[in-house]
């Protein structure tokens, strides 16, 4: 028995050794260390007003596209130009489907393939949510920034399309998602313009119209209008990636840049279950609602299998180095430890995001009355495909969680694959890590997943190197304001993210 025990003992010291020793040489991404502080802002009031009145205007997209109030989008579209003359002198630009607009800077050598940045004009509806100061026409771009909020605001602080300027902050529905970053471009490429900069390789910009609803009569008629010109891409800029400000990423102990290389596939799925319907007063053994109850327990009980692919392991390889011990040493030793390191990340909703194609129960609807049993009781399941999961690997899951049961499936909304997989190796991407070290030069910048959809996606017919990423450095309550109540971008955020695409607009091919 000693002998055995001993000889246990000696396994599970080569058994920590081995780990440890794969741990300390596992080549994780080297953190540099760095002093500067980076580029600090200039003022620029003519930038922050012209940000400020694309504020008022209620570009909202809802509903069904046609459904619209187009007004506001024709407003805007005469606001770009009489805001930034210098561009649409200088530039080739063209309205896609009336509303889209497309801007072309010409390069000094057009055998390059040009780069192709994106943004959308439309935002999201503004809610129901009380304003505290219903003052307009408020433009202090020399207050005393406030501190970013550290919880997510119950109303606003302005109304919604007020454009305020106050606080350090410029307030309005669509600051963030997305016409900050739309007017950083203008901005960018007017200061190109001005300054008579002129690329080497031809620069475009495209805003879509419609991209909170799909984008269907936006962004993917303007890929197909780049398409039948025959262009391709070097690369191609939206939104999709933060800059997740120190402390906000579990674990780390820096700013963490995420750039977002894919996008997460969807499909909606409305089940209608079919079961015997009448007087609540003789009910059958199993009514329709309980089968449908079956099936979505089904749902939650047995989702698709989470992994690590390669584009998550290179996240991990990249933040890894900077994370607590225990951390660092599963991501090391997936030979033994991925099933730990799997069950930890599918425990947290956040990274449950990243390793598995997500199921969420979104909606149900059965009978009107208290009394009655319907014969169909309907739901819908909304699943995200992870990159390597396909539409055919869901049909098939969804086969079998309901089987055995009467049902009909419609595919609703827009159902997509996954997106390809955009390399990190490429000038594309090395930009964007020369780009946000030039603003905060301790970030860590890292390829990541993007869990939601963006226009991007549309635009794989014309390039192969997609980058999801806005240059803003936020806390986690600013970035639940997206879509939500009390959007606002600071100052200090829209002036950086000018000057990271004045970089690399200007630095592209140096």
């Amino acid at each position: 028995m000693k002998k055995f025990l001993l000889a246990v003992l000696g396994i599970f010291v080569i058994l920590v050794a081995v780990l440890l020793i794969k741990m300390y040489t596992y080549p994780f991404k080297k953190i540099a260390v760095q002093t500067s502080e980076g580029w600090k802002p200039v003022k620029n009031d003519s930038a922050v007003m012209h940000l400020s009145g694309g504020l008022k205007i209620p570009t909202v997209s809802t509903g069904s596209l046609g459904e619209f109030n187009y007004a506001p989008f024709d407003q805007f579209k005469e606001y770009l130009k009489a805001s930034y003359p210098l561009v649409y002198q200088n530039t080739e630009n063209n309205e896609i489907n009336t509303h889209a607009l497309v801007f072309r800077l010409k390069g000094s050598n057009p055998s390059l393939q040009p780069i192709l940045f994106l943004s959308h004009i439309d935002v999201v509806p503004p809610g129901e949510a009380d304003v505290i100061n219903k003052e307009l026409n408020i433009f202090k771009p020399d207050d005393q920034p406030l501190s970013p909020v550290s919880k997510v605001a119950e109303d606003w602080d302005f109304e919604p399309f007020s454009g305020n300027v106050a606080n350090g902050r410029i307030y309005g529905r669509g600051a963030i998602d997305m016409k900050g970053m739309l007017f950083s471009l203008m901005e960018s490429m007017n200061t190109m313009v001005k300054n008579k900069k002129v690329p080497k390789r031809d620069i475009y910009l495209a805003f879509g119209f419609d991209e909170e609803v799909g984008g269907q009569k936006g962004a993917m008629q303007i890929a197909d209008y780049f398409k039948k010109k025959g262009l391709q891409f070097d690369t191609v800029y939206d939104e999709g990636g933060l800059i997740m400000q120190k402390g906000n990423v579990a674990g780390i102990d820096s700013d963490v840049a995420v750039v977002g290389c894919a996008e997460k596939g969807f499909l909606s799925a409305k089940i209608k279950v079919k079961g015997l319907g009448g007087h609540s007063s003789m009910p059958p053994m199993e009514s329709a609602i309980g089968k449908a109850a079956v099936i979505m327990q089904r749902f939650e009980d047995d989702q698709m299998k989470p992994e690590i692919t390669p584009l998550i392991k290179e996240f991990f390889n990249n933040i890894g180095g900077a994370m607590p011990f225990t951390s660092r040493l599963a991501i090391s030793n997936q030979w033994l430890l991925k099933p730990l390191l799997l069950s930890q990340l599918t425990k947290n909703n956040t990274t449950n995001a990243l390793v598995r194609t997500t199921t969420a129960l979104t909606m149900m609807k059965g009978s009107d009355g208290t009394n009655v049993l319907s014969p169909e009781v309907e739901f819908v399941v909304n699943f995200r495909l992870l990159p390597g999961n396909t539409v055919k690997d869901v049909h098939d899951h969804i086969a079998k969680a309901t089987e055995g049961f009467d049902v009909e499936v419609e595919e609703i909304d827009n159902t997509r694959e996954a997106s390809a997989v955009s390399s990190s190796n490429t000038k594309g991407f090395k930009l964007i890590e020369a780009g946000v070290k030039e603003i905060y030069p301790s970030a860590i910048v890292t390829p990541y997943l993007t869990l939601g959809g963006t226009d991007a996606y549309k635009y794989q017919i014309v390039s192969k190197n997609i980058y999801r990423f806005m240059p803003i450095r936020i806390n986690s309550s600013e970035q639940q304001s997206i879509h939500s109540t009390n959007e606002y971008i600071s100052i200090e955020n829209y002036l950086k993210m000018i000057h990271y695409f004045e970089f690399v607009m200007m630095n592209y091919d140096k």
